[in-house]
């Protein structure tokens, strides 16, 4: 007997606003990135302000959310996440945006509250993210020593040498003012991890094909950085109203 699917219909609680406004740049998974910031304004029409009392006294939360940028139609059995270097795995295996139900979990490290404001810091999301629950993070039931790592423990985090131009600093500084540091830092991070996808990296039987000089959007800014070898340089830092100014007039 076929069984009848109920059909459950979501509503945001809010949406995030974070220092990543697009994919390329955002980091695969929270807490890589513990520099980078966000923060979670719920809708004023759901008169929640008074469900965020007691969240506090807890350190970190769990953000449930909508992959909104990911809303294919088709999804594949087996995917190739960027730590393992263009090998396939089975998709419940993995984190891929890419699933059945475009939904996600993700653990940020709450900064403060405000009424109807949550800051938090260690973000994975992009600006716009809708959020559908909020719960807190509990050492004693989420915290398990015990757990093993499947195929990620033999593929740890790529990491790059990173560092900036005299000019890049000069910039970050100039952009970010009392930020510039913290921003700084969360760009480091996420060029640590490498953030190109596989096919953009090459291999050593097939080299990139691709420039080596590349750009993303950060909070309000294009950082532009060199890739040569397992070293990324931020060349610069440039206003994102300006960069796309300068695109407009070539």
């Amino acid at each position: 007997m076929r069984r009848m699917m109920q059909q459950n219909v979501f509503e945001p609680i809010g949406f995030i606003e974070s220092c990543f406004k697009e994919r390329f740049g955002t980091p695969r998974q929270p807490g890589l990135v513990p520099s980078s910031w966000g923060q979670l304004r719920l809708r004023p029409e759901l008169n929640l302000s008074e469900a965020l009392e007691g969240l506090e006294g807890f350190s970190h939360l769990w953000l449930i959310f909508v992959f909104h940028q990911n809303m294919n139609k088709g999804v594949n059995a087996k995917v190739q996440p960027p730590r393992l270097e263009g090998e396939k795995t089975g998709l419940f295996a993995t984190r891929t945006p890419h699933r059945p139900n475009p939904i996600g979990l993700s653990v940020v490290k709450l900064d403060r509250l405000e009424p109807g404001l949550l800051h938090f810091s260690g973000v994975d999301l992009i600006h716009g993210t809708p959020i559908l629950d909020i719960k807190p993070y509990v050492p004693a039931a989420d915290c398990l020593p015990e757990a093993t790592a499947g195929w990620t423990a033999a593929r740890p985090e790529r990491t790059l040498q990173v560092e900036f131009t005299t000019a890049a600093v000069s910039q970050f500084e100039l952009c970010f003012g009392a930020m510039a540091a913290r921003a700084q830092g969360a760009v480091k991070e996420l060029l640590e991890l490498d953030p190109r996808p596989v096919f953009y990296r090459g291999t050593g039987d097939n080299p990139n094909p691709y420039t080596d000089t590349y750009g993303f959007r950060f909070d309000d800014y294009n950082i532009v950085y060199r890739m040569q070898g397992a070293l990324a340089t931020v060349l610069s830092v440039q206003p994102w109203a300006e960069y796309l100014a300068s695109k407009d007039r070539r």
